[in-house]
Formats: C-alpha cells, structure tokens, sequence
C-alpha cells in the first residue's frame, strides 16, 4: 500500500502510522485548504481501535507526543473488544456514539450467531445491508446526541495545547470517518480530497476485512460472507448521505456547524490554530436569518448517550 501525496510536497497526506494493532490508523497531515494551507503532520490523526495495540505500538504513538485519544466506541464495543491501550502522557477521553435502537452491530451479532443462510440473506441482501449503513450515516446529522458527541471531539481538537490528539472508533471508518470529513470541510480542504480520504480505508483494512470474512466463513457463522461486505467497506454514498442531510437541514455548511454541532468561530480558529500553518480563516458564517455563530460561549453539553 503507497501514501497518497495529495497535500503539501514535504511530506505525504494520510501518512500511515505504521501500527500493527490498528491498521487504518493515519495522520490527517498533509491536506490542502482552498486558501492554500496544509494541515500540519503529526497533530490529528484518526484510527481504528486502539485495544489491540502492541508494546511497539505504543512505542511509536509516544514517540508522536500524543496527548490525548478521543474513543468514540459504545460501551459494549469497549466492553467486548477490551479498552485502548495507552501510555504515559495520553489522556483518555470516551465519547460513545451508538444508538440503542439502531445498532447494527447488535442485529449483525444476531444474525451470525443463528447461522441462518435464508434469513441472512433476507436481512442483508439485495442492497439491504448498504440501505443499514445508509441510514447509519443519515442518523449521524439527524441525531442530536451524535451531533453534540461529534461536536466535542471538535472542541477537542480545538482546544489550545491539545494535539497531538488521536479520534478512533471500531473499524475507524464510519463515527471515525465522519468526524475528519466534518473536520476536513471545516478547514477548507475540497469534497472530493474529503472522500479519497474516507475511501482509504479501504485499502488500508482490505487484509483485516479479508482475514475477518473467511474466519466467520470458516466458523460456520455464514455460508455467504460477501453479504457482509457493505457493512466491512467505506463506500462513497454513506458518506454521500450524511452531506445530503446536512443540506436537508440547514442551508449551508456554517449553518450545520453552528446550529447543528453548536461550534462558534472560535472553535474552528482554534482548529486552525492547532492543525494549519497561520492564514486568514474560511467564512463559515451562517447565511442571514440564521442563528448567528455562538462567539460569546459554548453551548451547556448534555451528558452524552446512555450507556446499556
């Protein structure tokens, strides 16, 4: 697998972090703003899970200065596939975004664990499976609880000393992918930079996603493990349909940061503070009628979704 140098010509955009306990884990350094800014390497990096993380592992994120790690996991994922390692000097900070009447990692579990060929087919087939995720990445714009825990690991982000900081969840592909396009957009790096980058996922897992398969293959969970495949891939239209909802529900980008995540002008010059080399920031700002952008005080946060 090769980097892709599509940002600053120093070093290469979505370098790999080279972990052998988390594979799509990669610096968001690199990326070019339309103003002509690089995201700088080295301070926002996104990632898989860090459970199975090796001492090596450990070795490298710490050698990086990392700070802090944002886990975006419910607490059945953490519970089942173990808490993220860490070392010295990194702080933790769990933010889970799962909903209890949409899980469909829960209905996937189901599913296997009955080994049935024709109700598998029924519950993933003919597109069904990709209409799950479709409806996964809707629920992150439309849910206001998604949206307040998508909108702190912005504050995150932003806060002054805060970075190196790493944003992962399970595969670090949807809750993980989303975050960087809304991150990405907001710093001014163009669509289509925004979707090669969720789409790298794809080459990064490709190994795990195959080894997973035809172990689930080869334990009798499935008879037709390709069933599996649009929930395991990144495809562009999941991420398509968050956007889409975003312009259903606001009319602009700055709207949906400021109404939607409750972020003000100063979360976003504190991202570029912390993650682009010094310029003039985006206009962001709400189209008029809308709710002005919150530059007095952040907004109260709720306490999150609850835990099961």
């Amino acid at each position: 697998m090769t980097d892709r140098p599509t940002g600053a010509a120093d070093f290469p955009a979505a370098r790999s972090l080279g972990l052998f306990g988390a594979v799509n884990a990669r610096d968001l350094g690199g990326y070019r703003t339309a103003d002509g800014l690089v995201l700088r390497a080295g301070v926002a990096l996104r990632s898989d899970g860090l459970d199975r993380l090796t001492d090596e592992d450990l070795g490298r994120l710490a050698g990086l200065g990392l700070r802090r790690i944002v886990d975006l996991r419910s607490p059945d994922e953490v519970r089942e596939a173990g808490p993220d390692r860490t070392a010295a000097g990194m702080t933790l900070h769990h933010l889970p975004v799962f909903a209890v009447d949409f899980d469909i990692r829960a209905t996937l579990r189901a599913a296997l664990a009955e080994r049935d060929p024709a109700g598998q087919r029924a519950l993933l087939g003919d597109g069904r499976a990709g209409a799950m995720m479709t409806g996964l990445y809707r629920w992150f714009v439309t849910d206001s609880i998604a949206r307040e825990q998508f909108g702190r690991v912005l504050r995150l982000l932003a806060e002054p000393g805060a970075s190196p900081l790493l944003f992962h969840c399970s595969a670090g592909k949807d809750r993980t992918g989303w975050v960087a396009a809304v991150l990405l957009t907001a710093l001014g790096v163009d669509r289509e930079t925004v979707f090669t980058d969720y789409l790298l996922t794809n080459e990064r897992s490709a190994a795990v996603v195959r080894t997973v398969l035809e172990s689930l293959r080869a334990r009798g969970a499935t008879s037709d493990p390709e069933l599996l495949l649009p929930v395991f891939r990144a495809e562009r239209h999941y991420l398509e349909a968050a956007f889409e909802e975003v312009s259903a529900g606001w009319p602009d980008f700055g709207t949906f940061w400021a109404d939607g995540l409750g972020l003000d002008g100063g979360v976003l010059a504190g991202l570029r503070a912390n993650l682009l080399e010094s310029g003039p920031p985006p206009d962001l700002a709400p189209r008029a009628g809308a709710t002005a952008a919150r530059t007095a005080a952040e907004p109260a946060l709720g306490a999150g979704p609850p835990e099961v």
